[in-house]
């Protein structure tokens, strides 16, 4: 059994960092009514604070003409879109047509302006043209908020450095039903995909890139 903390047994092996780019993009994943509501199956105490800490990094972005992003779960009825996924997790069939739990959180509406993904599993890039059309924009570097931390931001930032995009996640603006799953994805992340960074620095970046 290893007798090093966990920061000195990553450090020099899983510890670089990848910084911003040329040209970002806020990525907006899924801040649906489920996860915030009380009484859902899907709710998540800590997307109810992820979704409070972004609204200024919102609208931070859409005043420096940040371009941005959302994405939303929608499945078919009968879930045949969903495949293997909604077997394994089925709460994730309230995310149907006509389901309040499967509409925008109010805060986080999209502009009728933004572009709107919508994906049946984790990754936002899976089954989307998400990735094309970051590269039409030129694009470099991906800042995701959103939920949840070890679903499909997870599944997102790792989709993200395998499609070559620099990939940062904002830690106080994603979030989890449990700080314990939460905190672990956010390592993982900041080791392995990306660059999990303050919000205060994630807006100071933005403001950077928009000169």
């Amino acid at each position: 059994m290893s007798t090093t903390s966990l920061t000195d047994n990553y450090k020099g092996v899983w510890d670089s960092r990848i910084g911003f780019g040329n040209k970002a993009a806020l990525i907006v994943i899924d801040f649906m009514q489920g996860y915030t509501t009380e009484g859902s199956p899907l709710f998540a105490p800590g997307v109810v604070t992820a979704v409070a800490e972004s609204v200024e990094l919102l609208a931070q972005a859409r005043a420096l003409g940040t371009p941005v992003m959302h994405t939303n779960i929608r499945y078919q009825p009968g879930f045949a879109d969903g495949g293997i996924w909604v077997k394994k997790a089925p709460v994730m069939k309230a995310m149907v047509a006509g389901n309040p739990l499967a509409e925008f959180c109010p805060e986080m509406l999209p502009l009728s302006s933004e572009l709107v993904f919508t994906k049946q599993y984790a990754s936002s890039f899976f089954g989307t043209s998400l990735a094309a059309t970051l590269v039409a924009q030129g694009v470099d570097t991906v800042v995701l908020i959103g939920c949840s931390t070890s679903g499909c931001i997870r599944a997102t930032a790792v989709d993200a450095v395998q499609h070559g995009f620099r990939t940062i996640v904002v830690r106080e603006c994603v979030g989890d039903r449990h700080p314990g799953p939460h905190e672990a994805n956010l390592f993982d992340i900041d080791s392995k995909y990306g660059d999990v960074i303050s919000k205060s620095e994630a807006m100071a970046k933005l403001a950077e890139l928009a000169g």
